[in-house]
């Protein structure tokens, strides 16, 4: 397997988690002012996913492919 599949298998399971994390982060929202001392936790595990997937992206096109 190429580097660049490697990098496209990760890519699909960061978005899958990325979009679970925006779906986490949505939920808390609209459940307010439940549980708002999550909002910073969800917020960086959401951040975090993203700034991951964003970096696998990059270097997938670093790549050419």
């Amino acid at each position: 397997m190429s580097e660049a599949d490697v990098l496209k298998d990760e890519i699909k399971k960061l978005n899958a988690r990325a979009t679970a994390k925006k779906m986490d982060l949505h939920d808390l929202s609209e459940e307010l002012p439940v549980n708002w001392e999550r909002i910073l936790d969800v917020a960086r595990e959401t951040y975090d996913a993203y700034k991951e997937l964003t970096e696998k992206r990059a270097a997938l096109k670093a790549l050419g492919a």
